[in-house]
């Protein structure tokens, strides 16, 4: 059955992996720009990975049969240096132009810091200039909710972004329902340890629904799994929901929300 990732960092990926993807039935994947596993010391230094985004990156995924679309931003990890964060902010537009880019993200908070929530209002402020997509990053353990509530309030004072067109992403138990109820769109993220696992995202859809809401694997450098949305299909099936609960939450709403942006030519058959 087939279906997209709609967060994965391949950057930190071997092509194994995009072949197994392929196999297990991947179309595609969009890629947010993130934290490399070391802070970077220069805006050059952010624009060359964003050149290997927009320009290397599609063309291997290619070769597997896989659409790749990314997004372009200064991570929340390296948000705090403001006069870093700024002058890579100045290099955005440049990459919102290029054919793979869907939108800016993953903007968001880590610490929840001052500097952070100012580069993030910063971002918001260039999506809603540029007409973009937003992907947001939320931070980890017990800063979640915190972190989701600045992060959703942040985005409401802009006062021109539309919540149908920005993913909250990393949603767990504790944070799906603010997100949902306020309209946005919610990612969950399957890590084998961390973040959200398999079995509590299937249990997160048993309760919610599956309106507005995707899993994805957001495989990267670290202890992660890029076969964790197809397994989500076991899942499902093991639990005696009929594979339609699968193609909605791991193809329809990825599809439905990418595809508010024109460039996003994934077949919808």
């Amino acid at each position: 059955m087939k279906y997209i990732d709609p967060h994965i960092h391949m950057v930190s990926r071997t092509t194994d992996d995009y072949q197994r993807m392929a196999e297990a039935g991947c179309v595609a994947v969009t890629e947010p720009a993130f934290w490399a596993g070391y802070d970077r010391s220069s805006a050059q230094g952010f624009y060359d990975y964003f050149r290997l985004l927009t320009r290397f990156e599609p063309k291997r995924a290619a070769e597997y049969g896989i659409d790749h679309y990314t997004w372009i931003c200064i991570n929340p990890k390296e948000a705090e240096n403001l006069g870093l964060a700024r002058e890579v902010i100045e290099i955005i537009p440049e990459f919102l132009t290029e054919d793979t880019v869907l939108g800016v993200g993953e903007i968001g908070l880590n610490k929840n810091t001052r500097n952070e929530l100012t580069i993030l209002e910063e971002q918001i402020g260039i999506a809603d200039r540029h007409d973009q997509l937003i992907l947001v990053h939320t931070p980890h353990l017990e800063d979640k909710r915190k972190g989701t509530r600045i992060t959703l309030d942040a985005i409401k004072r802009n006062g021109n972004i539309d919540p149908g067109r920005v993913l909250i992403d990393h949603v767990e138990e504790h944070t799906v329902k603010m997100v949902l109820d306020e309209g946005f769109w919610a990612g969950m993220t399957l890590y084998p340890n961390s973040k959200c696992t398999v079995q509590r995202a299937v249990d997160i859809i048993e309760t919610y629904g599956t309106e507005r809401l995707w899993v994805n694997s957001a495989g990267d450098w670290g202890h992660s799994d890029p076969m964790t949305v197809p397994k989500t299909a076991m899942e499902l099936k093991r639990r005696g929901h009929g594979p339609e609960m699968f193609e909605t939450i791991a193809f329809r709403n990825p599809l439905t929300f990418l595809s508010q942006c024109p460039k996003c030519k994934v077949i919808d058959a």
